[in-house]
């Protein structure tokens, strides 16, 4: 699915754009299911909006994102994405040939006023001893600068870990990381953005008289093991592609045993 360049470009970047992965027919249902998804959930009277906190918004207006973690739980056509063929062929070209799923999480930031997010890694939310863990973000509709497209700063994977300064929303200090400076990464509807956790990245408001959606699949490599217990979610651990090498059985209990080789 990827090419040698593709390829290239996540180990020196972070990042990669793919195209192709998804029909026309895919993304249409895909779409009327997300939809359908928050508004279920919105009449549940769910919390929804997951602005983050902090001072790095201070001067910002006031925004709000829709957000729902674990799509599959709700929708069977959101299951058959974890183990799409063309998706899941594009992750382990990135990662190695064994994809093992951490969780999922859909945004749609509403129009003129869906917030952003301060640049950040993924990392100090579940932070992993190899590094592998990378999402892939599905794009339902397109996503231009003024919609609070993704942006990253290229490279800075190979920094490791930094130190954050807010207690609950872990981003990066925004004088250092200032959200404009940061390469856009404007994409068309259907396109997907890999990224490796470690790669600073984040949004704009969307000031735009249209939604973005999108929706984010967090992946790793399952010899990769957490180095803390953190943020468990539906079906973590599902395999997506490949098989996980370490996982050797049933118990006497019918539980499954894992061990490290």
């Amino acid at each position: 699915m990827l090419t040698h360049q593709q390829i290239q470009q996540y180990r020196e970047d972070g990042y990669v754009l793919v195209r192709g992965i998804f029909t026309t027919a895919e993304l249409n249902e895909l779409e009327r299911e997300l939809d359908a998804i928050i508004e279920r959930r919105a009449r549940q009277k769910a919390h929804l909006d997951a602005t983050w906190q902090g001072d790095w918004k201070k001067d910002m207006p006031k925004t709000e994102i829709l957000h729902t973690h674990d799509v599959q739980l709700y929708s069977a056509a959101w299951a058959r994405v974890l183990v799409h063929n063309r998706f899941t062929e594009a992750l382990a070209d990135a990662i190695g040939p064994n994809v093992q799923l951490h969780h999922t999480k859909a945004f749609i930031k509403p129009p003129e006023k869906g917030s952003a997010f301060p640049m950040h890694q993924d990392h100090p939310y579940f932070p992993h001893e190899k590094h592998t863990m990378a999402a892939a973000i599905i794009h339902l509709t397109e996503a231009t600068p003024e919609m609070g497209c993704l942006c990253v700063y290229p490279g800075t994977h190979k920094l490791g870990p930094l130190p954050t300064v807010h207690e609950r929303s872990l981003y990066l200090e925004p004088s250092r990381y200032p959200i404009q400076n940061a390469t856009l990464l404007p994409a068309r509807r259907g396109d997907v953005v890999i990224f490796n956790y470690l790669l600073i990245h984040g949004s704009d408001i969307n000031r735009s008289n249209r939604p973005r959606k999108t929706v984010l699949v967090q992946f790793r490599d399952p010899t990769d093991k957490p180095t803390k217990d953190a943020h468990r979610s539906h079906a973590q651990g599902m395999m997506l592609r490949g098989v996980d090498p370490l996982l050797v059985g049933a118990t006497a209990d019918g539980a499954l045993d894992s061990t490290v080789k």
